[in-house]
């Protein structure tokens, strides 16, 4: 009895499925969005006013026993009228601070009136938020005019 066996392609197949491999990409892709959602620093957290047809009036005397903070279109920032840097900015604050709670008898307050022009770098004012927040002053308004 002989075996005859059937002819074999010898030819080498040259395809590659790429759908596995396009599938795991695909959750990883899935995954790393949502991780990066979920490892996200939280903004900057500021409680909003409350609705509130009619702004408040501040007269010239209540913003001179302000700190006022004060940030140009070349991102040059004054404290209390004083120019500091971008780095200073921590301790110009802190001491403004300071000082406007320990004359807080003469009527000096500790909040902190931030007048920016458009034109400032949004990096500058976030530095501002948060040299008031080390300071340990929370009470910030924005000015507009």
């Amino acid at each position: 009895m002989g075996l005859t066996s059937a002819r074999q392609d010898t030819d080498v197949m040259a395809e590659i499925n790429i759908t596995p491999f396009t599938d795991v990409l695909l959750v990883l892709l899935i995954i790393f969005m949502i991780l990066a959602a979920l490892a996200a620093p939280p903004g900057f957290q500021k409680e909003l006013p409350k609705s509130n047809n009619q702004p408040k009036k501040v007269t010239a005397n209540q913003l001179h026993f302000q700190i006022q903070v004060l940030v140009t279109h070349a991102n040059v920032i004054y404290v209390d009228g004083h120019a500091t840097t971008v780095n200073g900015i921590y301790d110009a604050i802190t001491s403004a601070f300071e000082y406007h709670k320990a004359h807080a008898a003469q009527g000096y307050t500790t909040h902190i009136s931030l007048i920016a022009d458009s034109d400032a770098k949004y990096d500058t004012i976030i530095k501002i938020l948060d040299a008031a927040r080390a300071a340990g002053d929370d009470d910030v308004g924005f000015v507009t005019q």
